[in-house]
């Protein structure tokens, strides 16, 4: 019998060992999955220990210890009721010692049979995970710990799978995902990462609510590819009999609403795009887009910044109402970003100068040289251009990180200035941001607004007066990591339906993400839409950022997995 076979074999005489002392319950007319709780009188155990947080006494270890004299006045003799999981059990003869947790935190039950009496037996029916109810009068114990005098005792629901054997350490990434259930039992960090997923979004909300925004709802089955340039999901409606897309952005339904009086308005959904996965991209993910009327891009630089530090704020406000102060201060001490100092405004111009002159390379020889790339699309590359390639590969340590075969199919595949210029800063700059800029003492990156996008990459953004080839546009980057996207909005309907053109002019060249002509959205536009700015933030992202995860699938609590053992 293989080890595998040998575990399923001990699992399953441990949920059949459950399953009979359920039905031992039964059999003396109580419910193993009781629903009779008295809500009304229960409390958390977090507000247990903050009722008695004055009873705490200095101790050496970091543990905390309680003054008996103090803790019995506070109680007072007068009872609690607790319910939640229990996590760990010690003795089993005439005293008992239980961990149990709840939502707010965990605390010690202390079972004697002579307090206890009859009640004691219930101990019988109890097993590691068992949801159970709890009465008792706060004492502490001779070590100093904080603890529940148990007074009554009863099964509420039997767990009849046991927890994974070191349940404590759950460490299987795909079975932590698959079973997220357990994961957040099995590793209490998990679940602070949930909580203050849920805290960042009330946070988010808290700020555009302040500033006069209306969130709004908007389709997320559309008939036409629209608001990014991303491969869709498809699905069919049996009774309209049509194809539709799952949405890959809100923005243009957003806009719509400008046009329609709505001056300020947000929506917080759900979007997707049928691209790959990685540590950065899951193709069902989190969205905030706003927009604004009589706003520009610049308007929103100062708006993003304040946006950032006020979430950041309010996640750590709120982490402390639940005692969790801790875990906000652990996340921040190991940031390598700061949010403190103003960030970096950088036209991408700048950003490809800067990074390859840190690379010891000329940008007025690279560059233009590089254009000449395009012309061997589908071509092997001539020796000549590949032996300038090496020799740029080889000026410095910087430039040997560079993904100089990569770039140089990015650049071959480009079909305008602009593109190139757009893949130049992809290769060349983005991946050394949090390098080149740094904070005054030099010991964190700032964040990096990338500001003028090439028109020929920003199809909904509006164009510069002074240089029709760049929009106002930017996204900011914090650790390197792009967080949001803004820009002015374009409202010239004829402009609008050139880009639109342009977009499915590529479609028809085999480009995949490109965006659908939008005939319905031309005329919205040429109803007036008022000049406007719109912003565009990835939550999962913003969560990732603000709690120090390093993987999406980290801040998302059920992430899109392959079937249980099929492989690719």
């Amino acid at each position: 019998m293989s080890e595998e076979e040998k575990t399923l074999k001990s699992e399953e005489a441990l949920i059949e060992a459950r399953r009979n002392k359920a039905e031992q319950v039964r059999a003396r007319g109580q419910n193993p999955f009781a629903n009779d709780v008295e809500q009304d009188e229960r409390t958390l155990i977090g507000a247990v220990r903050a009722r008695f947080e004055s009873a705490k006494r200095p101790s050496e270890g970091g543990t905390d210890r309680y003054d008996d004299a103090k803790v019995a006045e506070l109680s007072a003799g007068q009872p609690v009721l607790l319910f939640g999981r229990m996590m760990a059990r010690r003795g089993f003869g005439k005293v008992s010692f239980l961990n149990l947790r709840d939502d707010s935190g965990e605390i010690q039950l202390f079972a004697k049979q002579d307090e206890m009496g009859e009640a004691f037996d219930a101990l019988k029916d109890i097993d590691m995970a068992d949801h159970i109810e709890a009465r008792g009068t706060v004492m502490v114990t001779k070590t100093g710990e904080l603890s529940v005098l148990l007074s009554g005792l009863r099964l509420l629901t039997k767990a009849l799978r046991p927890l994974p054997d070191k349940w404590h350490g759950l460490t299987d990434v795909e079975q932590r995902y698959r079973h997220r259930y357990v994961d957040t039992v099995a590793n209490v960090d998990v679940g602070q990462v949930f909580r203050a997923r849920s805290f960042i979004i009330q946070g988010l909300r808290d700020f555009l609510d302040q500033r006069g925004f209306l969130e709004v709802e908007t389709p997320t089955l559309h008939t036409l590819i629209g608001g990014a340039a991303a491969h869709p999901f498809t699905t069919h409606h049996n009774t309209l009999d049509m194809n539709l897309f799952l949405r890959i952005a809100p923005e243009l339904y957003l806009k719509r609403l400008l046009v329609g009086g709505f001056e300020r308005v947000y929506e917080l959904g759900r979007c997707y795009r049928n691209e790959g996965i990685s540590t950065r991209h899951n193709p069902e993910f989190t969205i905030l887009e706003f927009y604004q009327s009589y706003a520009t891009c610049q308007t929103l630089l100062p708006m993003t910044e304040a946006l950032f530090r006020h979430v950041d704020d309010y996640l750590g406000k709120k982490m402390a109402a639940i005692g969790r102060t801790h875990v906000m201060d652990q996340w921040r001490s190991e940031r390598t970003f700061t949010l403190d100092e103003p960030f970096a405004r950088v036209p991408m111009t700048q950003a490809i100068d800067k990074a390859l002159r840190a690379a010891e390379l000329d940008p007025g020889e690279v560059l233009p040289r590089l254009q000449d790339v395009a012309s061997f699309k589908d071509k092997p590359v001539d020796q000549a251009m590949s032996d300038l390639v090496g020799s740029w590969a080889k000026t410095s340590k910087r430039s040997r990180r560079i993904d100089w075969t990569n770039m140089r199919r990015g650049i071959g595949a480009c079909h305008s200035d602009g593109e190139r210029i757009f893949a130049a800063y992809e290769y060349f700059a983005e991946p050394f941001l949090a390098e080149d800029y740094r904070s005054a003492d030099g010991s964190k990156s700032v964040p990096v607004f990338i500001l003028d996008y090439p028109e020929a990459v920003s199809p909904l953004a509006r164009r510069r007066d002074d240089d029709p080839s760049l929009t106002e546009r930017f996204e900011l980057f914090v650790d390197g990591i792009e967080r949001c996207n803004a820009f002015s909005e374009l409202n010239d309907p004829d402009d609008q339906a050139g880009r639109f053109r342009a977009q499915v002019e590529k479609k028809a060249m085999g480009a995949e993400e490109t965006m659908d002509y939008d005939e319905d959205y031309i005329r919205a536009l040429e109803h007036g839409m008022p000049p406007a700015a719109g912003f565009g933030l990835g939550v999962d992202r913003f969560v990732m950022m603000l709690t120090g995860q390093s993987s999406i699938r980290d801040v998302i609590a059920f992430p899109l997995l392959r079937p249980e053992g099929k492989r690719p």
